[in-house]
């Protein structure tokens, strides 16, 4: 089923004041990727930077954690487990020995609400390990589980390995018919342990529309297109105060209180999101959803745009501002600015330099990129990366047009085959420049590249990254061109 569509006007929600927070967005310089307001149970107003899409997967980062949640609900609505279920009694193989108290005490509860007793992050400690469940359980639990508030992602690993023991199947597989299909979201991909147990606290991709029918089933109480997904109860409890997150936060609205895997807000809102940016924000009083997926340098700038949501969305409702020729002219000005503003720009030199068939071998580097060789005709250019391992592969390029293409990249876990868009330019007669869009992702990679005669400069640059490397190297033209 489609999201239903409507105009602005038609719910109390002005064009003024959507060209406003558009207006914002840009000033305060927020790499937003896509953007689908619903007011009233219709989309109101949506947009995607150029060459993102709204119907195009995207990584969810900690977004993963609420979907993880709603299959608890689901599984739990079914009977297939409970909310005081003790976590040990899942895994009897593969516990420590002893079992400390506070790891007998823990329970499913405890994993949703994020209190599970450890003190510390645990992230690391787990993820070096091959088996990431008995990695969790051999750890202290120096907290009585209930009484200190930890943010984990690995806490959420466990409720996925939980409902892949009690279902018998893989999460995807498990919400296919109770959740996916139902809400009319295609088949996802989600990264999971080295064992191939679904990640749960991260590594799910769903496109923006996909992300938002999640929203509107949420703000519905669990209903959607008529058909009851998830139960009241559950919601009631997902999205009320389980933990106190407030000692130490620095961001209002990621101290107003955690449900079970779910952030609460101010206004009686509440979100879930993910690394960069990513979101799905209900508001139940307002009657609002929004989806959005971005590129935020840092988690301080999703702060900004609920700020921004707050001011621009909620404080406009009740004003009526004419509708007026000029208002809708606005409105759809901002928007084209909105859906174009993050293409880079390309040019075709009058006289490119000639790189056809030139292969340079590069220096030591982080990304173990061997070899890059390129090949030139007219406008067109293709290049080689090579690793001399998987990553190796061919990438076009276009000096008058975006190009679509099919790439390896990191995702959350992995390296994984992913939709890229490339574009091209000499920024001067020897310097070239290469932008890939990994769309499915937050990252944007800049590759500049300086010719000098038998030599390069090669720079890698990432716009956002948790663990990626930039660097600059130089490389030595080889000169057995085949």
């Amino acid at each position: 089923m489609d999201l239903p569509t409507d105009y602005p006007e038609n719910h109390g929600l002005s064009s003024q004041a959507l060209t406003h927070l558009y207006a914002a967005i840009e000033k305060q310089s927020l790499a937003v990727n896509t953007f689908i307001l619903i007011q009233d149970g219709s989309v109101t107003s949506k947009f995607a930077r150029s060459p993102y899409r709204l119907d195009c997967p995207q990584l969810l980062f900690s977004l993963s954690k609420s979907i993880t949640s709603l299959a608890v609900g689901i599984a739990w609505d079914h009977s297939l487990l409970s909310l005081e279920d003790k976590v040990i009694s899942f895994f009897p193989e593969r516990l420590p020995d002893p079992i400390s108290p506070n790891l007998s005490k823990m329970t499913i509860h405890h994993l949703l609400s994020m209190n599970a007793g450890h003190h510390e992050d645990i992230y690391a400690a787990v993820a070096q390990e091959e088996d990431w469940v008995s990695a969790f359980l051999s750890l202290e639990v120096e907290h009585e589980p209930g009484t200190h508030y930890r943010y984990s992602t690995h806490s959420t690993y466990l409720l996925a390995a939980i409902l892949e023991t009690v279902t018998g199947q893989n999460v995807i597989d498990f919400l296919m018919p109770t959740l996916f299909d139902p809400l009319g979201i295609p088949r996802p991909t989600w990264e999971t342990c080295p064992r191939g147990v679904t990640a749960g606290g991260m590594g799910l991709s769903l496109s923006t529309e996909s992300i938002a029918k999640i929203g509107l089933m949420l703000l519905d109480q669990g209903v959607y297109a008529g058909k009851r997904i998830l139960s009241e109860q559950y919601i009631r409890l997902a999205t009320s105060e389980q933990s106190d997150n407030r000692l130490g936060a620095t961001r209002i609205d990621s101290a107003q209180g955690y449900g079970y895997q779910i952030h609460l807000c101010r206004r009686g809102c509440y979100r879930g999101d993910g690394g960069f940016g990513q979101l799905c924000f209900v508001a139940p009083e307002q009657k609002l959803v929004i989806a959005a997926t971005s590129s935020f340098q840092s988690m301080n700038q999703l702060q900004t745009l609920l700020d921004l949501i707050y001011k621009h969305i909620f404080d406009r409702l009740d004003k009526s501002d004419s509708l007026t020729p000029e208002n809708r002219i606005a409105l759809q000005y901002q928007l084209s600015k909105m859906n174009n503003s993050a293409r880079p720009s390309q040019s075709v030199p009058s006289k490119m330099p000639d790189i056809h068939q030139h292969r340079y071998a590069l220096q030591p580097n982080p990304s173990g990129l061997r070899t890059v060789a390129f090949t030139q005709q007219d406008t067109t250019l293709t290049v080689h990366f090579i690793y001399g391992d998987s990553r190796d592969q061919l990438l076009p390029f276009d000096f008058t047009s975006p190009l679509h293409a099919t790439s390896v990249f990191n995702k959350d876990l992995s390296i994984c085959s992913q939709e890229v868009v490339t574009y091209a330019s000499w920024q001067s007669h020897d310097t070239l420049q290469l932008t890939l869009f990994y769309i499915e992702t937050p990252y944007v990679v800049t590759y500049t590249i300086v010719f000098q005669g038998g030599a390069i400069d090669f720079q890698f640059d990432i716009n956002v990254s948790l663990n990626i490397s930039e660097y600059c190297v130089t490389g030595v033209l080889l000169h057995d061109q085949t």
